[in-house]
């Protein structure tokens, strides 16, 4: 066994070891069926009862209520950007988007293909660090207000669900899903893209109430079509069988750790870790606001920024991967979803701490 290695990659991201050493073991003989469970038929006993088992263990992980449709369809989150819009833009051509970063501005650009969207500046006004506005000018004849609660590339997350009245409520929640509880019932769509917190890149998981299955666009593609998709139970076509398989696998491992509750206390100590030590320091900082702060993906600068290739170097020999922040930030950025353990945390603290000491 080599040293220890830690992949901070906001996506694809890494995956619980318990889970890679299962499939591993799986890969060619799953369940005695000397065939690998990418290679059974999504329609045959065997697959049916995976995919079954993986809806049953998210909706018990969320407490989704029985009122709400789980479907498990290709794409990944950006498929949904367009998917949302057609899927509830039909009978209502209109919507509010709340924008606070590089995701949320992505879906609009989808949704202004279908309908007219309004753009709502998810920031109060002011200079600096910017807080999270709690109230905007929401339209109530929408059709739906879409936001994203953890941008990924900004570092920026909301603590709050916001309040949208009886205009149902739209979460991108690719890279913050299953990360704490949360109450499904305020919400009237929630997305996620796999390759963050749930498994490999390419599936999406969408949770969809009941009433919202008839406001689809007449053209939109049966791949999309959530009713239609609800109804074949997410098997209109060929799904990514392997990484629903996966998906499962994780949902498992999380009913392992004690549920969404048990892995949210897990992941505040390892977000409270990092920004206290950011905090303190003189070497490093964070520009995003204290209360904004994101517990899934913390970026950090250099205050020299002419180290950060010897950072990201020495970085990458300690076992510390993809910690190279966004194009659109610069700097640093470690993602630390469910699958981060505390100890990944504590290696890069004290790698920073060393190679502050060295380069001050």
């Amino acid at each position: 066994m080599g040293k220890m290695v830690y992949n901070f990659s906001a996506g694809p991201a890494m995956l619980p070891v318990e889970v890679m050493q299962r499939a591993q073991a799986e890969f060619r003989d799953f369940n005695g069926l000397s065939v690998s469970v990418m290679e059974l038929s999504h329609r045959g006993a065997d697959y049916m009862a995976v995919a079954a088992q993986a809806e049953r263990d998210l909706r018990e992980l969320m407490q989704i209520p029985d009122n709400y449709k789980v479907l498990f369809l290709q794409g990944g989150g950006r498929g949904q950007f367009a998917a949302v819009a057609l899927n509830l833009m039909g009978k209502n051509a209109k919507a509010d988007y709340i924008v606070t970063g590089q995701w949320s501005r992505s879906a609009v650009a989808e949704a202004e293909k279908v309908g007219t969207v309004r753009v709502l500046d998810g920031f109060e006004a002011g200079e600096g660090p910017r807080k999270l506005a709690t109230s905007w000018d929401l339209d109530p004849t929408a059709a739906y207000v879409h936001y994203c609660p953890n941008e990924t590339v900004e570092g920026i997350e909301y603590d709050f669900i916001p309040d949208t009245g009886d205009v149902p409520l739209v979460a991108d929640m690719s890279s913050t899903i299953l990360s704490r509880p949360v109450d499904v019932s305020k919400f009237g769509i929630i997305y996620a893209g796999a390759q963050k917190n749930i498994g490999p890149s390419g599936l999406a998981v969408v949770i969809v109430r009941d009433d919202l299955l008839d406001q689809a666009c007449p053209n939109v593609p049966a791949i999309m079509d959530y009713a239609a998709m609800a109804k074949a139970d997410s098997m209109l076509n060929t799904p990514p069988t392997y990484a629903w398989y996966l998906a499962g696998l994780v949902f498992q491992w999380l009913k392992e750790k004690g549920g969404v509750e048990a892995i949210g206390k897990q992941n505040q100590a390892k977000a409270e870790l990092l920004y206290s030590y950011v905090d303190t320091s003189d070497f490093y900082e964070n520009r995003v606001h204290s209360s904004a702060r994101s517990w899934m993906n913390i970026p950090f600068q250099l205050k020299d920024e002419s180290l950060n290739e010897v950072f990201l170097k020495e970085a990458k020999a300690a076992g510390l991967l993809a910690l190279k922040g966004h194009r659109i930030v610069g700097g640093m950025r470690a993602s630390v979803y469910n699958a981060m353990p505390i100890e990944g945390v504590q290696a890069l603290v004290d790698f920073m701490d060393d190679f502050a000491k060295r380069n001050s």
